[in-house]
């Protein structure tokens, strides 16, 4: 079986678990709605779009932890090793990946709809800013993918995560934080483009990273 076979048959499998269980969905909905309905009561007076763009982009980072961490750490020894012997460890990484950038993806979305439905959304570019949740979803699937499986490899060892996460997280919500600011129309970027071009390559960065190192930790 070839290897977009591989990842295209992975992929299915993780949407099946996933609409069968419902609790990483049913998870997120609880929190986002939550955080939302707190924000609305601390800040029923509204915000502005600055203040807006930061409280997004805090939902959307721990919504985001929450949904990606337990990729790896959720799957047991036995099925791990039904899938060491059968599919190719690159292709069981991508699949996580691109399902993480799937749910990350709606997730974000819904923290922007029902954010900006109480706050009045100050989006007024929303191709920019759709190109942000896109860039900010690809990024922290691919990082905190990684990073739970790391964290499954060593004993499921919490401590790994903020470790290991903080440091390469820092520079992608600054970047999009940047970028959102523009899609709000709150200042003028001329270096928009720049901005977008840096969080691709870091994404690209961590992506090739990724795929080099899980191989030799898959195999451990």
């Amino acid at each position: 079986m070839n290897f977009f076979a591989q990842v295209g048959i992975l992929l299915r499998k993780e949407l099946l678990l996933e609409w069968r269980n419902g609790y990483a969905i049913s998870g997120i909905l609880l929190y986002v709605l939550s955080t939302v309905f707190v924000v609305y009561v601390s800040f029923f007076q509204g915000v502005s779009p600055m203040v807006w763009n930061t409280l997004y982009w805090v939902m959307v980072l721990f919504a985001t932890t929450n949904a990606v961490v337990k990729s790896f750490v959720q799957e047991n020894g036995a099925r791990q090793l039904y899938y060491y012997q059968l599919a190719d460890p690159t292709a069981v990484l991508v699949a996580k990946i691109l399902y993480n950038i799937l749910l990350l993806f709606a997730l974000s979305v819904l923290t922007w709809l029902a954010f900006g439905f109480i706050t009045n959304n100050p989006v007024q570019h929303l191709e920019k800013f759709l190109l942000a949740i896109f860039l900010g979803s690809l990024g922290f699937s691919i990082l905190f993918t990684f990073v739970s499986a790391l964290s499954a490899k060593a004993d499921n060892n919490a401590a790994l995560l903020p470790v290991l996460s903080f440091p390469l997280v820092l520079p992608i919500i600054m970047t999009l934080v940047k970028i959102s600011v523009s899609a709000l129309g709150a200042i003028r970027d001329s270096s928009l483009g720049k901005d977008i071009g840096i969080l691709i390559g870091i994404d690209l960065g961590l992506f090739a990273l990724a795929l080099v190192l899980f191989p030799f930790l898959w195999r451990d």
